[in-house]
């Protein structure tokens, strides 16, 4: 299995000339995602989950223009570059292929949920976040009540997700602490867009 290194995400990330906005709301995404996985039992692959949390809006910048599915063109860049593992996770970081498709969590549903708990680049409990969904997309019916849907199974997903942790979702919060992840922004600065570390890294 081939996984880039958090490196050579932010070198993917430069390439593709992501917003500073959504750079940060990558870098949320994953950290709330690692902090979960390692509190989940059984273990999970902590590389497969960084790479796919960095990388899951890697189109989103585009797609502002070209409006196209930027889970699946994402997806599609990813499988292309040789990362289909990573690929496959980016794809469904909107709506899983399968929920509960097995017993145990997967790195799939960890990459899912944390994203679901970040608004802009700050952690949010799931309801807040699909407030914000409702009032960014919601502006039809039909899409409303999609949005709807996404949030119950959302919730489902918590409930499956956190009978394998020691704490709450509502403890979660606590626990993380705040961090804007401004450290990991300044590493991810420091790329320039040759796609070559300017400094250390």
């Amino acid at each position: 299995m081939r996984i880039p290194t958090r490196q050579e995400c932010y070198r993917i990330m430069h390439t593709m000339e992501m917003m500073d906005h959504i750079v940060a709301h990558s870098l949320q995404v994953c950290r709330i995602a690692l902090f979960l996985s390692d509190s989940l039992e059984p273990d999970l692959n902590p590389d497969l989950i960084q790479a796919a949390a960095l990388l899951h809006d890697i189109t989103k910048t585009r797609g502002i223009q070209t409006h196209e599915n930027h889970a699946q063109t994402g997806k599609q860049l990813l499988v292309d570059m040789g990362y289909p593992e990573v690929g496959d996770i980016v794809g469904q970081h909107v709506l899983l292929n399968e929920y509960f498709a097995s017993k145990a969590p997967t790195e799939a549903e960890v990459v899912n949920y944390a994203d679901k708990r970040v608004v802009h680049d700050k952690f949010a409990t799931l309801a807040e976040r699909i407030e914000y969904i409702l009032g960014r997309y919601g502006t039809e019916p039909e899409r409303r009540g999609y949005i709807h849907i996404l949030g119950e199974k959302t919730k489902e997903l918590e409930d499956h997700l956190f009978h394998f942790c020691p704490f709450s979702p509502a403890q979660m919060e606590a626990l993380l602490e705040t961090d804007t992840c401004s450290m990991e922004f300044s590493d991810y600065s420091r790329i320039n867009n040759t796609g070559k570390a300017v400094t250390g890294h």
